[in-house]
């Protein structure tokens, strides 16, 4: 009599059994169409109509594939998939309104910017009438570039010194009152700041409207998303390259400057980009501290200087066809100027970032 060893199962099959029941592939599509076909059966009936129809049919989704896949699959993986659909979701819920508003800008936007290019770079709203066609934004174009990069010179040192002594030198009641009151800025309104150089620079200190009382401003409004961007960069820099030179005998300083600096220099940058994209786009701090000017000013230290943001607020305010046109030109412009900066910084941190050997 002969014995035979029994076969050993393939590894497929060890792991489907280990998995257990799986969905189709298609069972995502089919449960959307079943949705779809369902929420248009209720609106002939109901009479729903637009958001609501949409919510229902994403609704029935939900319910249709998590009672479908707890059939089958069972509670874990039902649960699984509820939880991921959830999560996309969530994410087209935000990315859905951000493609809205960056379609209706460069769809109302582009023909008027690329009809009368390049003059709309470069002409001013210096005689030009409301109801009429021409002009351009130029003179805003010029005060938006000279009132940010004012500000970031100002903030840019500020922020990240501060985040270097919170997180390498920091601690007691100093390094505790310093980060409150970072937090405390992060949530002032941006008319608050607006309001106090307004009543500090112009009312008390007696300096005129301009568009460096504007940078002072933006430069509230900036220091606080530094100071929190580069603070966490700075931590997540491993100890071990800050150890590593403190063995070498390196001082501090020079470990903060040539190696921890660098090796958070993207993200740092990163920071720098959400804090001027946040001021570029500011409009009642504006118009407190230098209000409107028709007119080209070279010179942000003299005088009420225009920009991007209160271009858009004036053409918009006048409520003519024409002004309402070279308002959305100008949100195309303020929007191509924050990208082509981002784009810009981010190739610097490229190269400037550290390199392995």
């Amino acid at each position: 009599m002969t014995i035979t060893a029994p076969e050993k199962p393939s590894p497929g099959v060890i792991s489907e059994a280990l998995a257990g029941r799986r969905l189709p592939r298609w069972a995502p599509i089919a449960t959307a169409i079943a949705s779809v076909v369902i929420a248009f059966g209720i609106d002939k009936v109901g009479s729903v109509f637009g958001l609501a129809w949409f919510v229902l049919a994403a609704l029935l989704f939900l319910v249709l594939q998590t009672g479908w896949s707890f059939t089958v699959e069972g509670r874990r993986h039902a649960v699984d998939r509820l939880a991921t659909t959830l999560i996309y979701a969530c994410f087209l819920a935000a990315l859905i309104p951000l493609l809205s508003v960056l379609i209706s800008v460069i769809a109302r936007g582009a023909s008027v910017v690329f009809t009368d290019f390049p003059s709309f770079f470069t002409d001013t709203m210096r005689n030009v009438s409301p109801r009429k066609p021409g002009g351009g934004v130029g003179h805003a174009l010029v005060g938006t570039l000279e009132q940010v990069a004012l500000a970031a010179i100002i903030a840019v040192p500020v922020g990240i010194l501060t985040a270097v002594y919170l997180v390498e030198y920091g601690k007691g009641r100093l390094a505790k009152s310093i980060s409150f009151f970072v937090d405390v800025m992060t949530g002032v309104p941006s008319i608050v700041a607006g309001l106090f150089i307004y009543t500090f620079w112009i009312l008390t200190a007696g300096f005129q409207r301009s568009g460096f009382a504007a940078s002072l401003a933006l430069v509230i409004l900036m220091i606080p998303v530094i100071v929190r961007t580069t603070e966490e960069m700075l931590k997540i820099v491993p100890n071990d390259l800050r150890e590593a030179s403190y063995a070498l005998g390196i001082p501090k300083y020079k470990t903060i400057s040539r190696i921890v600096i660098p090796t958070a220099l993207s993200g740092i940058i990163t920071g720098v980009m959400l804090a001027v994209a946040r001021v570029a786009g500011e409009t009642a701090p504006l118009l407190l501290t230098t209000f409107l000017s028709q007119s080209m000013n070279w010179n942000p230290f003299n005088g009420p200087q225009a920009a991007l943001p209160t271009f858009v607020w004036d053409q918009i305010s006048s409520g003519t066809d024409a002004s309402v046109a070279r308002a959305w030109g100008g949100a195309l412009v303020l929007i191509l100027f924050v990208m082509i900066f981002y784009i810009g910084a981010r190739l610097l941190a490229r190269v400037f970032a550290p390199k392995a050997s």
